[in-house]
């Protein structure tokens, strides 16, 4: 049996092994969690005497294949309750994030399994992130980025990078939805955003900033 925190934090150690190569570093984890770089070492030391993570100070973390595995239990319950509150009690995607934060420590592997079942077995969640499988296997999606995208090219929209609120009221402004197909129109080169034109011949303008956090195919 593991505390909410510790969960947390073999969730934060998984996200972020996926952005970089090698260890995750105890700054990196400060950041994200806003936690001091000393709470942080404290809670990794903990881990480590788990064995679900290996930690050598100084070197950065990685998880152990124990860890990896509760990891991804973890972030199953998370996606699978986001499906739910968005798709059975009518939530926005952009209002289920912490509210799944705190389902996803219900440990009961029988309500996962139900639910999921009860949700007709979903592969994504609503912002376009794969759910690991029963099995504890991560989906593999195969996604650029909007802004890796060449003017002329027509992709549609799959997933966002960024959870947060803001972002994805910004989104529903700018009526991109997942599923919808646009077109590269240009891209502006002082501060590189880009014009996109929808499916309806609708011109949308978005920043750099904000084409970095799209997945596209």
């Amino acid at each position: 049996m593991h505390s909410f925190t510790e969960e947390n934090y073999l969730k934060t150690i998984y996200a972020l092994a996926l952005r970089q190569e090698g260890d995750v570093s105890t700054n990196a984890l400060a950041e994200v969690t806003a936690t001091k770089a000393a709470s942080v070492t404290d809670m990794l030391r903990k881990l480590a005497d788990k064995e679900l993570i290996h930690y050598k100070k100084y070197q950065g973390v990685r998880l152990t294949e124990e860890g990896e595995r509760q990891a991804l239990r973890i972030i199953r319950r998370h996606r699978l309750w986001e499906v739910f509150l968005v798709d059975k009690l009518g939530f926005g995607w952009d209002a289920v994030h912490d509210i799944a934060e705190e389902l996803e420590h219900i440990r009961s592997d029988e309500l996962t399994s139900r639910l999921d079942a009860f949700l007709n077995h979903p592969q994504f969640d609503p912002h376009g992130d794969p759910i690991p499988t029963q099995a504890g296997q991560m989906p593999a999606t195969e996604y650029r980025k909007l802004s890796e995208v060449s003017v002329g090219e027509s992709v549609r929209l799959m997933g966002v990078l960024e959870h947060s609120t803001a972002f994805l009221q910004h989104l529903d402004r700018c009526q991109l939805t997942l599923g919808c197909a646009v077109s590269m129109g240009e891209i502006n080169p002082f501060d590189r955003s880009i014009r996109i034109v929808s499916e309806s011949g609708q011109p949308i303008f978005v920043s750099h900033e904000v084409a970095r956090n799209l997945l596209v195919e």
